[in-house]
């Protein structure tokens, strides 16, 4: 028996510009204070993630695209919000919308038939960092939950089936298909 190909995909939302560069602008501040030793997520690489589906084939990857051309919604507004850490290893910016987690959960209603798990701590948030080794953990968080940013809005008006190949020097992300709102 051939084994099948194995794509590792997730879905997302895209940002807009003018998010992207205030979040290079964050990622500069953190930059400079030398706080840790670990990996800024690139510019081409930022987005919030809806569902991560893990490594599946491409007949799966097909029935997917099926499942998401059926998730209604409709155009909303989003804005950038505070800053925070996880497990001391990621740096995040939460992307702030009632709106994302009403599309989070439709979207998982609609892959749950395909053998997808309902996701359980879906938390609206945009990786800045992914920290190796932190210096002083408190110095980071006070100094990150200080930083100011402007409240960047932006309108969301699709979301994103992507492919995630991972490369020496780092992810590169494909789209494997868009998904447009309603109206």
């Amino acid at each position: 028996m051939v084994e099948k190909e194995q794509i590792r995909c997730f879905i997302c939302l895209e940002l807009s510009r003018e998010a992207i560069t205030e979040i290079e602008d964050i990622q500069g501040l953190i930059r400079k204070k030398k706080l840790f030793y670990g990996k800024f997520t690139e510019p081409e690489n930022l987005h919030l993630t809806l569902k991560f589906l893990g490594e599946i084939d491409s007949e799966k990857v097909e029935k997917v695209k099926e499942e998401l051309r059926n998730v209604k919604f409709s155009e909303f507004e989003v804005s950038l919000g505070e800053l925070g850490m996880f497990n001391d290893r990621i740096l995040w910016v939460k992307l702030m919308g009632k709106e994302i987690w009403d599309l989070q959960a439709k979207i998982d209603v609609h892959i749950e038939k395909l053998g997808f798990m309902k996701e359980e701590r879906f938390m609206s948030h945009i990786t800045l960092a992914r920290i190796k080794k932190v210096i002083d953990k408190n110095i980071l968080l006070d100094y990150v939950k200080n930083i100011k940013h402007r409240p960047i809005r932006f309108k969301v008006r699709e979301f994103i089936f992507k492919k995630s190949e991972l490369k020496i020097e780092g992810p590169a992300y494909s789209d494997l298909g868009k998904y447009t709102c309603d109206g």
